[in-house]
């Protein structure tokens, strides 16, 4: 399969659905200017080529009842492949980590948490984090508010030449 690119329509496919997952096939086709058939063939073939890779509802956090958002850093004692994936197996695994990034630098990964209250991040802490095997050290910071979130990638500075995995069946 040789190597394509995105064309305009794809991208305007792509920008509408990220701002609103739930759009209608024909509500989509007509933002971005073509008809409704050949729309959701590309949004299939986006899918497939794996631009998208699921969709899903964004919560409000604190009318849920979930109070704290907190940052961990943590740092390992080794990081030898088999216990960097051990330790993302692990946090994979914990419902309070929301996002988990290894990191370059001092840092080895960082974690979003989100608990309902200090208690329960606490205990998570201390009964999970620093009690698992190979951590050497956590250190946390609360969120006192968030000012900015903006899930996905910024398409309006997208990258001209990055190729299309698989475009060739986005553009029909």
């Amino acid at each position: 399969m040789r190597s394509a690119r995105l064309d305009a329509t794809d991208w305007r496919i792509l920008r509408e659905l990220q701002a609103d997952g739930r759009i209608t096939n024909v509500d989509l086709a007509r933002k971005v200017g073509i008809s409704a058939p050949p729309c959701l063939r590309r949004v299939r073939a986006l899918e497939d080529a794996g631009f998208i890779r699921r969709y899903t509802a964004l919560l409000d956090d604190r009318a849920l009842g979930f109070g704290v958002t907190a940052f961990a850093m943590v740092g390992l004692h080794s990081q030898a492949e088999a216990d960097l994936i051990a330790f993302e197996e692990r946090v994979r695994n914990s419902a309070i980590v929301r996002d988990c990034y290894m990191l370059s630098g001092e840092i080895d990964f960082m974690l979003r948490c989100v608990a309902p209250d200090l208690t329960a991040f606490q205990d998570f802490i201390i009964h999970e984090l620093t009690a698992a095997p190979n951590v050497a050290s956590v250190k946390t910071s609360l969120v006192i508010r968030a000012s900015k979130h903006d899930p996905g990638v910024p398409i309006e500075v997208r990258p001209e030449a990055a190729p299309a995995r698989g475009a060739e069946r986005a553009r029909t």
